[in-house]
Order: structure tokens, then C-alpha cells, then sequence
């Protein structure tokens, strides 16, 4: 009786949605307010990346379109700045840090997870608590710390510095997608004569590839977006990553170049946008902690 009027309120519920207006009010209106507030500011940035002075600098006419595109912004920052050597910059630092503090993250993930050692909770609690300690207090030690061994104004200053703030959010995250692995797959191996390292690398790791990729994809991004620790620790042009170089170099005092600003702002945002398009799908599964027997 209770199994009947669950189903019959569940489909008097979605008979709500058979009518169009109120669909529309529902649904479709709150996603189109949703999409606009989110994808304004790329429309924005990209439409006064191809906007000529004369339009940026002018009060007359709509301010919402284009009327004489030009790529004059486009020249300028690949041709008269140093933003191809930022971006190798940042896609360098930002590949090299999130593959190291992977590697990390999964040894320090698997070993609190799954071994079972006095404290490993505690440990883990740590480690998270690690990656709430904001970077804007941490650059001040590091700055003595990458002074003194002679790394200031390298790339290696940042590769070495960003997996402080990476290795405990990726740590933290994996250990989530960790528990969700069924432990009788580890326990079946060991009886077989499996290795610890075995496991991790046959069953595991291909168990856990929608959390690794997950959480490389925020490593990534955290990498490619960081802010302080570049403008920091680098201070030659050429060395400098994309985030920093387009905001000291394009700003001239109280002169804003906006056209060159907005196009490398456009510009720096594709590669991420990308990375996402590719790995939607295995980037919710690994948020869900979906494991696919």
C-alpha cells in the first residue's frame, strides 16, 4: 500500500513539469538566468579583445557589440609582449606540479586509507586542515625558504612551492574515492600473494581513474590560476606565468590596455576550458566517488 502512494505522489509530481509554462518557469527560466550570469563575463572578455581603440575609448553606440573586429589586440600580446614564454611558463609549472603532487597524493591517500597504522585518521584530519591554511600566509615563510636556497626568480621556485597547497586538497580528495573501493578486492589479491605495490598499481589505480583525474583537473587549475606565490617568487619577464605577466605587464600605472588585457585573459582561460570539455564525464563520476564494478 505505502509502495503504491510513494509511486503516485512521485508521478503526480512530475506531471507538474508536463506543462509547458510551468516548465518554463521551473526550468528553463532559472537555467537561462544561470547561463547568462556565468557565461557573460566570457562574452564580455571576448567581444573588447576584438574591439579597435576607437570603440573601447568611445561613450557612443552599443557597448555590447562589435562593430569593426579587429585582431590588432591578438598581434600585439603574441608579437610585442613575452606572452608565448608565459604561457610555456605556466603550462610547464602547472603539468609538473600537478604530476608530482599526484604521485604524492596517491601514496599518502592509499597508505591512510588502506593500511590501517595507529593515528591514520588523525593523519588524514591533518592533512586536510593542511589545506585550509591560506597561501597568503604561507608565501611568507616560503619566500625566506626560496631565498635562501637560491631559487628566487626560477620556475623551479613554483614547482616546488605550489605542491604545498596541492598535495593536501588532491590527498584529501583521493581518500574519499579510496573508501568507496570495495576492500574485498584488496583482501582477494592478498591471499593470492599480491604485493601492497601490486595492488595499488593493478586494481586500485584502474579503479580509481574518474578520482585521479578529478583531482588533477582541480590541480591543474589551482596551478594555472595561483597567483601569489608567482608574482612572489618571479620577477624576470620572460619567467613569469600567465596570470601575473598579463596583469603586471599590460598595466602601466593607471593605463589599462584593455583590448591586449581582455585577449590574454581569453587566451589564458582556453587551456582549462579544454581540459574540462575532455574529462567532463570522468571528472563528476570521480566528485560522486562512483565505482563501476
Amino acid at each position: 500500500m505505502s509502495t503504491a502512494t510513494t509511486a503516485d505522489v512521485d508521478s503526480a509530481g512530475m506531471s507538474f513539469l508536463e506543462s509547458i509554462p510551468r516548465r518554463a518557469v521551473t526550468v528553463y527560466l532559472p537555467l537561462l538566468v544561470f547561463l547568462f550570469v556565468l557565461l557573460f563575463p566570457f562574452y564580455w572578455m571576448a567581444i573588447t579583445s576584438v574591439k579597435p581603440d576607437a570603440e573601447l575609448l568611445s561613450r557612443e553606440g552599443n557597448p555590447f557589440w562589435v562593430v569593426g573586429a579587429t585582431l590588432t589586440h591578438f598581434h600585439k600580446l603574441l608579437f610585442e609582449t613575452s606572452f608565448p614564454a608565459w604561457m610555456w611558463n605556466t603550462v610547464l609549472v602547472s603539468v609538473v606540479a600537478t604530476a608530482f603532487s599526484l604521485a604524492a597524493a596517491v601514496l599518502a591517500a592509499y597508505a591512510i586509507e588502506r593500511l590501517r597504522f595507529r593515528g591514520s585518521r588523525h593523519v588524514g584530519l591533518g592533512i586536510f586542515l593542511a589545506y585550509l591554511v591560506p597561501p597568503t600566509i604561507l608565501f611568507i615563510p616560503l619566500a625566506n625558504v626560496v631565498f635562501k636556497l637560491g631559487l628566487f626568480d626560477t620556475r623551479l621556485a613554483l614547482i616546488l612551492t605550489y605542491p604545498t597547497f596541492l598535495i593536501p586538497f588532491c590527498t584529501w580528495l583521493l581518500m574519499g574515492y579510496f573508501r568507496s573501493i570495495p576492500y574485498e578486492l584488496e583482501e582477494c589479491a592478498l591471499i593470492d600473494g599480491a604485493s601492497r605495490w601490486q595492488i595499488l598499481v593493478k586494481i586500485v589505480l584502474p579503479l580509481a581513474v574518474p578520482g585521479l583525474i578529478s583531482a588533477g583537473i582541480f590541480a591543474f587549475t589551482l596551478s594555472w590560476n595561483e597567483f601569489i606565490y608567482a608574482l612572489t617568487f618571479i620577477s624576470s619577464s620572460e619567467i613569469k606565468t600567465l596570470s601575473v605577466g598579463v596583469v603586471t605587464e599590460l598595466v602601466q600605472g593607471d593605463v589599462y590596455q584593455w583590448g591586449p588585457l581582455m585577449a590574454g585573459a581569453l587566451l589564458g582561460s582556453l587551456p582549462v576550458a579544454i581540459v574540462y570539455s575532455f574529462f567532463v564525464e570522468y571528472y563528476v563520476s570521480g566528485m560522486t566517488g562512483a565505482v563501476k564494478e
